[in-house]
């Protein structure tokens, strides 16, 4: 039997671990607070359009309860794998796979990327200061993915799927159809899931990151929906110019853009009445991944002496709103790495 563990069974996390129920796999949650309470005694419900499911779950607040897994689905946020990335040493044996469902840009994202830049196998920074998760996890460890769906914690226990579908591309950092690909790709599908596997699946990263530094600040700093934004002119233009900003940083470094720009803005703001979740996030006081979703892009900007003023600009009145809230803390190296 698979051994899984989905440290972080919130909104995304939860909609994992109730989709690999189906399967014929063992499923552990590690979980924190009211959430991991509501879980333990009331089961994980998962609610999308008129169906509800609940699961029963193993559920813990610390790793050392759990086995060796063969997988570990981390599905927290981007800037907060560095703290608990050496709590995670007691479930990972010589064969276990690591795959991070998150926003922005992953922390292994250079590990065999083959860029002909110089960034190539180089940790990047604003993502992994220090290079602590490179070092703990193990780039060779990795599986990418990239999440499309949209879902949210109604209530401790409870999680809705806000729409967008099912579907989490998946792909080795070296683009190979490996073996454990094929596995953890079998295993979502069975459990209703879709799971291309990629082999360019940093074309897909960028694709996603075009929306996450573009509708997500605008909407943190406007508190606009999807399609609020999309239909105010003023908002519409900012987000074409940051994206175009994305798009030449993610082209200097061998990305594809297989869309248009406004092929990718129409599809994010299709998403009616929905909030990303960056806004999300400023709205419930929880601190905001701003780094990984914007700073990423500036950092190798920087390094590779590209110009990106509207992002510089988005990105520090993002930072200043979210410090004044206490829900973002300037680091003297990020604030380097993006100025």
């Amino acid at each position: 039997m698979t051994k899984i563990c989905i440290f972080g069974a919130g909104s995304i996390g939860g909609f994992i671990a109730t989709s690999l129920k189906r399967t014929n796999s063992k499923i552990s949650l590690i979980a924190r607070g009211d959430h991991k309470e509501a879980i333990e005694k009331n089961g994980l419900t998962f609610i999308r359009d008129d169906n509800k499911i609940n699961h029963k779950f193993d559920v813990t607040d610390n790793p050392k309860d759990l086995e060796l897994q063969d997988f570990i689905i981390i599905s927290v946020k981007a800037n907060t794998i560095g703290k608990i990335s050496e709590s995670l040493k007691p479930i990972i044996g010589s064969k276990t796979s690591i795959i991070c469902a998150i926003n922005g840009l992953p922390w292994w994202y250079f590990y065999k990327a083959n860029t002909g830049t110089k960034l190539d196998n180089k940790i990047v920074e604003t993502v992994d200061p220090g290079g602590k998760i490179w070092e703990t996890l193990g780039p060779e460890r990795a599986i990418g993915c990239v999440v499309y769906p949209a879902c949210q914690i109604l209530e401790p226990g409870i999680i809705k799927h806000n729409g967008n579908g099912e579907r989490f591309s998946l792909g080795e950092p070296d683009g190979s159809r490996s073996d454990r690909l094929k596995m953890i790709s079998s295993l979502f599908i069975d459990g209703g899931l879709k799971a291309p596997q990629k082999k360019n699946l940093r074309d897909e990263i960028w694709v996603k990151l075009w929306g996450n530094c573009s509708f997500n600040p605008v909407s943190a700093l406007t508190n606009k929906t999807m399609d609020e934004m999309g239909n105010d002119p003023e908002t519409y233009n900012l987000i074409k110019i940051l994206m175009e900003e994305c798009q030449y940083v993610g082209e200097k470094i061998g990305i594809k853009f297989n869309i248009s720009i406004e092929d990718r803005i129409k599809g994010g703001v299709s998403i009616i009445g929905h909030k990303p979740s960056t806004a999300q996030d400023l709205n419930a006081g929880k601190p905001l991944e701003i780094d990984p979703i914007i700073g990423s892009i500036i950092e190798i900007a920087n390094k590779l002496d590209l110009n990106v003023p509207k992002l510089k600009e988005i990105n520090e009145k993002l930072k200043s709103k979210a410090e004044d809230l206490g829900l973002y803390t300037r680091s003297e190296l990020t604030d380097k790495l993006t100025n």
